[in-house]
C-alpha cells in the first residue's frame, strides 16, 4: 500500500477515530474495527474512484494482505499453540494439584489471601486461565478463612491481566511483540535506531508502573491486613459471620480428576519446558545472528548486561517463541496421554477447547494489523505529528495514551482491542513527535519504550475499572461475588495505583527519571495510604 497524495492530509485520522468512536459508542471491537478499515479503504478508493460497494469488498482483500507475512502468522501460530496447551493443563488435575500444593498453608484470612495472590502470579501465561482457576478453587478455603467474595474477586482480577502483561512468555506476549514489530517496521531506519521488538517489550518493563505497582498494593493490604473503602465494609462484614457456606466451583475451565493422578508436574513441566525452550531459541538466534548475517561473538569487555541485551536484540523472538509453545504443547499433551490421566481423544479434545478460546484475540490481531497498515498509507502518524509539532511536550505523550488508553478499556471493556486501536497510531506518531522536536536518540527511545508500556499499562487499568470487561465479569463468576459489588470495590483501590502510577511514575519517567528512583517511591507512597487511609480489616484489635 502506498502514500496518497490526492487526498486532504486531514482526512488520515478518520479510520481511526471511526473505530475509536464506534468502539466507545456499541461496545464492540471486531465491527468497530472492521467499519475504521472499510472507511480507510473509501478513502484510498478515492484515488482510483472506487464505488462505496468495491471498497466494501476490499475489506476482506485488506485483511488478507495485512496477514501475507511471516511475522503475524507466527504471532498466530503461537498464541493458538499455547492456548491448547492451557486448554490441557487445565483439565489434567496438574493445575489443581498446584492449587492445592499452594493453598496447603493457608490458615488464616492473611494466609488465605497470600496463597490467593501467590497463585494468581504463578499462573501468570493466560489471564482468563488465571481467573477462572484462581478464583473456582480458591473460593472453598477463603470461604473457610471468612474472607469476603469481594476480596476474592478483586485478588483474582488484580493479578489475572497485570501479571499476563508483564511475564515474558504469555498469551500476550505474541500479540504485543506484533503490535511493536509493526511500529517499529513503519518508522525508517527503526530496525537499526530501535531495536528488536522483543528489546522494546524488555525496555518496556521498567516503565510498566500500574500494573507493577497493582500486585505490589495486593501484598501491602493483605499483609497489613487492612482495607479501605467499600472493600472494608465487605470484608468487616465476613469476618463478623458466624457460619461459612463452603460451596463447590460453578463456572470455571478446570476439573479435578482422580487424586493418585494429581500431579504439579502435569502443569510445571509442560511451562517449565515452554518456558526453557524458548530461552534458549533466544540465544540460539542471537548468538547465530538471525537477521543479522553473522554470529555475534560473546565480548568480554562489556558487561554480561550489555552482552545479554545484545544477543536478544539480535534474536528471532518469533521463532523461539513458536519452539517453546509447541514444546510445551507436545509437553502437555505426553505427560497426560503417558501418565493416563486422560484418554488420548479427551487430551486432544481439550487442546483443540484451548485453541478454540485464542480464536477471538486473532481476530481482533487480523483487523488491527489490517487498520495499522491502512492508517500507514494514509499517513495518519505523520499528519497527527505534524499537528501535534510544538502543542505537546514529548514527555507527556506516554501520561496522555495512558490516561486515553484507561478511558478507551473502561468504555469498551477490552484491553485487547484498546491495544489493537491504539498500538498501530501512537507508536509512529510518539517517535515522529520526538523526531521533530529534535530529542537525543536515547530520550526518543525512552519514550518509545514508556508508550509501549502506556499502552498496555492503561489498558490493564481500565479494564479492571470497566463492569462490561470480559475479566471483570470472570471473576465475579469465578468467585461468585455479586458483580456491581465486585465494580464497586475494586474500582477505589484500581484508581488510587492508577493516580500513583501517574503522578509517580508515568510522568517523571517522560522526563528520564529512572526505574530505581520511581517503582520504590511509588512503592512507598502505596504503603503510606494504605497505612494512613486503611483501617484493620478484623473489628477487633489487631497488630498490624
Amino acid at each position: 500500500m502506498s502514500e496518497l497524495s490526492n487526498i486532504p492530509d486531514w482526512t488520515s485520522i478518520i479510520p481511526p477515530i471511526v473505530a475509536i468512536g464506534l468502539a466507545l459508542l456499541l461496545k464492540e471491537v471486531l465491527l468497530s474495527l472492521t467499519i475504521g478499515i472499510f472507511s480507510g479503504l473509501v478513502l484510498m478508493g478515492m484515488k482510483s474512484s472506487k464505488s462505496l460497494g468495491e471498497a466494501f469488498l476490499e475489506v476482506p482483500n485488506a485483511i488478507l494482505y495485512s496477514l501475507v507475512n511471516k511475522d503475524h502468522i507466527s504471532v498466530i501460530l503461537f498464541t493458538l499453540m499455547i492456548g491448547g496447551m492451557v486448554g490441557i493443563i487445565s483439565k489434567n488435575g496438574g493445575m489443581m494439584a498446584l492449587v492445592k500444593k499452594i493453598s496447603k498453608r493457608a490458615t488464616t484470612a492473611r494466609s488465605g489471601q497470600l496463597a490467593t495472590w501467590m497463585l494468581g502470579i504463578a499462573i501468570f501465561f493466560d489471564d482468563y486461565a488465571n481467573t477462572l482457576v484462581v478464583g473456582n478453587t480458591m473460593r472453598p478455603l477463603t470461604d473457610r478463612l471468612k474472607i469476603s467474595r469481594e476480596k476474592l474477586a478483586y485478588i483474582v482480577d488484580s493479578t489475572a491481566a497485570p501479571v499476563a502483561a508483564i511475564a515474558f512468555i504469555t498469551t500476550w506476549i505474541g500479540a504485543e511483540l506484533g503490535y511493536i514489530s509493526d511500529g517499529i517496521s513503519k518508522i525508517p531506519n527503526g530496525a537499526n535506531e530501535i531495536g528488536s521488538a522483543y528489546g522494546v517489550f524488555f525496555q518496556s518493563l521498567q516503565y510498566m508502573f500500574y500494573p507493577i505497582l497493582t500486585l505490589f498494593f495486593i501484598f501491602i493490604l493483605i499483609w497489613k491486613k487492612r482495607d479501605f473503602g467499600p472493600m472494608l465494609k465487605a470484608e468487616r462484614a465476613a469476618r463478623a459471620k458466624t457460619e461459612t457456606t463452603v460451596e463447590k466451583a460453578v463456572v470455571g475451565e478446570i476439573d479435578e480428576v482422580e487424586d493418585k493422578k494429581e500431579s504439579v508436574w502435569s502443569a510445571v513441566l509442560p511451562i517449565a519446558v515452554m518456558i526453557i525452550t524458548a530461552t534458549i531459541g533466544l540465544f540460539y538466534t542471537g548468538l547465530a545472528g538471525s537477521g543479522e548475517g553473522e554470529e555475534y561473538v560473546w565480548n568480554s569487555s562489556l558487561s554480561f548486561v550489555t552482552n545479554l541485551s545484545e544477543i536478544i536484540g539480535r534474536a528471532d523472538s518469533y521463532l523461539s517463541l513458536i519452539w517453546g509453545s509447541f514444546c510445551g504443547l507436545f509437553m502437555a499433551i505426553l505427560i497426560t496421554i503417558s501418565a493416563g490421566i486422560l484418554s488420548v481423544r479427551k487430551t486432544m479434545e481439550y487442546a483443540e477447547a484451548g485453541v478454540k478460546t485464542m480464536m477471538p484475540a486473532i481476530l481482533i490481531l487480523a483487523l488491527a494489523w489490517t487498520l495499522g497498515a491502512i492508517t500507514e498509507s494514509l499517513g495518519t502518524a505523520n499528519y497527527l505529528a505534524e499537528l501535534s509539532k510544538g502543542n505537546i511536550m514529548p514527555q507527556f505523550i506516554p501520561t496522555i495514551v495512558f490516561i486515553l488508553a484507561a478511558s478507551i478499556a473502561f468504555s469498551t471493556g477490552t484491553s485487547w482491542g484498546t491495544m489493537s486501536i491504539l498500538y498501530p497510531i501512537v507508536l509512529v506518531t510518539s517517535w515522529n513527535i520526538c523526531a521533530a522536536e529534535s530529542l537525543a536518540l536515547e530520550a526518543s527511545l525512552g519514550i518509545f519504550a514508556n508508550v509501549v508500556s502506556a499502552v498496555l499499562a492503561g489498558s490493564v487499568l481500565g479494564d479492571h475499572c470497566s463492569p462490561i470487561s470480559d475479566t471483570t465479569i470472570l471473576s465475579s463468576l469465578s468467585a461468585d461475588c455479586d458483580h456491581v459489588q465486585h465494580v464497586k470495590t475494586q474500582m477505589p483501590y484500581a484508581l488510587t495505583v492508577g493516580g500513583v502510577a501517574i503522578l509517580l511514575g508515568t510522568i517523571p519517567a517522560g522526563f528520564g527519571v529512572p526505574f530505581y528512583i520511581t517503582f520504590p517511591i511509588a512503592g512507598i507512597a502505596l504503603y503510606l495510604i494504605v497505612s494512613y487511609f486503611g483501617k484493620m480489616t478484623e473489628t477487633e484489635t489487631v497488630s498490624p
